[in-house]
């Protein structure tokens, strides 16, 4: 199934967190807080001005991004669990590395 969001709006796929501390401590999957770094899967078309023009977003799939702890609305599509949030919620994109292909469990 493949799934375009609306206006505004991004689908993004969980990035996950480091299995280490910087000490080299295992942290449990159960301590673990969910990543708030992900990758742009899809893109909405942009929002509209008040005079009904569009404005474009400024983020594209493949950008890997930083999000708010409690941003966007966790959604399960094809069996994999995504965020779809507001191009506003975004904090900003990560740039000069590649995104990690593991996905948060």
């Amino acid at each position: 199934m493949k799934f375009r969001p609306l206006h505004d709006r991004v689908v993004v796929r969980r990035l996950e967190g480091e299995q280490k501390t910087a000490g080299g401590i295992i942290i449990p999957d159960t301590a673990k807080e969910k990543p708030s770094e992900g990758e742009i899967i899809a893109v909405g078309p942009g929002g509209r001005d008040e005079s009904g023009k569009l404005i474009p977003i400024d983020l594209k799939v493949g950008d890997r991004i930083l999000f708010g702890k409690w941003s966007g609305t966790e959604v399960k599509i094809d069996g994999e669990e995504l965020l779809i949030m507001k191009e506003s919620d975004v904090m900003g994109v990560i740039e000069g590395s590649p995104a990690k292909a593991k996905k948060a469990a």
